[in-house]
This record gives structure tokens, C-alpha cells and sequence, in this order.
């Protein structure tokens, strides 16, 4: 029921007022899961809300401004690590939504700093970053020659003193994947910013937020994803320049659904929906009024499916197995 609630809260903020304290403790609880507590304190401002919420969301705005300012910062000495390449730093997710001020980027929570390059410069730019003080996260041979061989970045890595992680992508989804999108066309149509970061167009930008929520993931954290994808589509001029972009990177289906499953929980619910999408739906409505998952065995379901869209079933057999054996267990 939180969940609902804080879907309809997003949707329509101005809706706030008719909340009580019971469904106010769940909407919270939900939206901290979800990593969305800080766009729904953006999306509250001059809303009607009880007087002990105004801290709480003071403290998540606050909290996103900060998140805001490291990413950049990191974007920043990335770029100086790099611009003895001369390799343009091509920012993706919240970093790009923050950098250029984007719809999607009010109240982004942002993790780690995720760029693309080019495959033929990635070894330069692992070479690079290294020597600007990132290091491996992940000091596993098995771990190590997995991302290398099948995944689109290259292991992860973490500044040894500020503690920023950085993703270094070569393409927007695993090698094993069934989409194979156009990395080229990625890097060629990027945007540039004046202070001379880069990120994707705005087509690419929603393809890309499409891809990583519905042909990679496993839906967790969801509906933030979700929202980022609707802001996106909102900040697109021609629709039908984004369905032929999408179809290009072999991501038409999985834009369709995105499209669908935005309008149904985000817009005015005109389109109608698949029995998979209501799937889709049940997944990403799964939180309690504690902010945890009601549907364990549904999460476990798309848990695997994530999985079989990245590789074929007897790599992922091999894979799994070997996880297991090395002490890996899913959460």
C-alpha cells in the first residue's frame, strides 16, 4: 500500500494533504528503500504535510545536494585523470542527470561514478586511473576475468582516499546480452557541456535508463528507475526520433514496456497493459509499510531473470555455480 502511496504522491504531490500519519510512516519507509525520499522532498515543496515531516525532508534535500556536489567533484578529477587522453569523460545516470540539470537529476541519490569510453581506449584509461589513485574493488581472478571478458565495463574501481567508486563502461549492457547496442553511435551522438563533460543524448539517455532497468536488472529499486526513465521521456522532444533510436540499439520492446509501465504508474494510465507488465507492476509495488520487499518470491523470479538476460542458461549454470562454491549468496 506504500508503495502506491508513494507513487501517487510523485504523480500528483498536491495529493498530500489528504495523508495520515500511518500511511506517512510507510511512504517514507518506501521511499528511503527506493532511494527516492530526496525527488519526493523536492516534489513536496509548497505541498500541505504535517509539521514533524519538514525536517525529514529538509534533511533528504540537503542530503541530495551533497550527493550532487561529490559526484561532480569526482566527474571533475576523473576528467583531469583522463586529459592526457584526451579521452572525453561521457557521463552516465545520475551523474549525467546532475551535471546537465536535468528533470531526473532533482533529488538524484547518486552511488558510484559511472562513465563510457571507447573499447579500443579502455586499457589507456585503466592505465590512467590507476595512476590517479583508483584501485581494484574486486581483487578476485575469477571476478576480475569475468568482467573482462563478458561484461560492457571494466571492473569496479575506488579512489584509495576519497573512497568514490568509478564504473568504466565500453558499452550499456553485457556482452551476453540479447540487445547489442550500438557503442559507436553512443559515443558519437554524446552532448557536450560547457565545462566539457559529455553525456548522452537525449535519446540515448532514455535508451540507456531503459536498458539498465528492463534488460539487465532485476527491478530492485525500481521505481526510481522508473522515474528517471519518465522525467527523460518528458525532456523528449520527438517521440518518434526515440522509437528509432531504440529500435537501433535493439531496445524497441523494452522501450514499448517502459512506456507503458511510466504511463500506468506515473502518468494518466491511458495505455494498456500486458499480463508481463502487470508482473512488471506487482514487482516494482512490492514494499511494505516497512519499506521491505512483501514479494520475496516474485523478487526471486526476476532475481533470475536478470540473470538469463545476460547470459545463455549453461554459462549461467557455470557462473552460478562457481559464485556459490566461492561463497557468493544472493540477498
Amino acid at each position: 500500500m506504500s508503495a502506491h502511496l508513494l507513487v501517487m504522491l510523485l504523480r500528483t504531490p498536491e495529493r498530500a494533504e489528504a495523508l495520515n500519519a500511518a500511511q506517512w510512516n510507510g511512504v517514507i519507509a518506501t521511499a528511503r528503500a527506493e532511494r527516492l525520499l530526496a525527488t519526493l522532498a523536492y516534489r513536496l515543496k509548497g505541498q500541505v504535510a504535517p509539521d514533524a515531516l519538514g525536517p525529514i525532508l529538509e534533511s533528504a534535500r540537503f542530503d541530495a545536494e551533497y550527493e550532487k556536489r561529490l559526484a561532480l567533484w569526482e566527474a571533475d578529477r576523473a576528467m583531469a585523470a583522463l586529459a592526457p587522453l584526451d579521452v572525453p569523460v561521457l557521463l552516465l545516470k545520475g551523474a549525467a542527470y546532475v551535471a546537465a540539470s536535468l528533470k531526473a537529476g532533482e533529488g538524484r541519490m547518486i552511488g558510484d561514478l559511472d562513465i563510457l569510453v571507447s573499447y579500443e581506449r579502455i586499457g589507456e584509461v585503466e592505465a590512467a586511473l590507476l595512476a590517479a589513485g583508483w584501485e581494484w574493488v574486486k581483487p578476485d581472478p575469477y571476478d576480475d576475468a569475468y568482467y573482462r571478458q563478458w561484461m560492457h565495463e571494466l571492473p569496479p574501481l575506488i579512489h584509495r582516499e576519497r573512497d568514490r567508486m568509478i564504473d568504466v563502461h565500453h558499452t550499456i549492457l553485457p556482452l551476453t546480452a540479447r540487445p547489442m547496442p550500438d557503442a559507436q553511435a553512443l559515443l558519437a551522438d554524446a552532448v557536450r557541456l560547457p565545462n566539457g563533460l559529455c553525456l548522452l543524448s537525449p535519446e540515448d539517455r532514455v535508451c540507456h535508463a531503459v536498458a539498465h532497468m528492463l534488460a539487465d536488472g532485476d527491478l530492485d529499486g525500481g521505481l526510481r528507475n522508473l522515474w528517471d526513465i519518465s522525467c527523460l521521456i518528458s525532456e523528449i522532444d520527438n517521440i518518434s526520433a526515440l522509437e528509432s533510436r531504440a529500435r537501433h540499439h535493439g531496445l524497441h520492446m523494452h522501450l514499448a514496456r517502459a512506456c507503458r509501465l511510466v504511463d500506468h504508474l506515473y502518468g494518466k494510465g491511458k495505455m494498456r497493459l500486458t499480463w508481463a507488465d502487470r508482473l512488471f507492476v506487482r514487482r516494482l509495488l512490492a514494499r511494505n509499510n516497512w519499506g521491505s520487499d512483501s514479494r520475496k518470491f516474485l523478487g526471486l523470479g526476476f532475481y533470475v531473470r536478470s540473470h538469463l538476460l545476460r547470459m545463455p542458461p549453461l554459462m549461467l549454470a557455470r557462473h552460478l555455480w562457481t559464485k556459490w562454491r566461492n561463497g557468493h549468496r544472493p540477498i
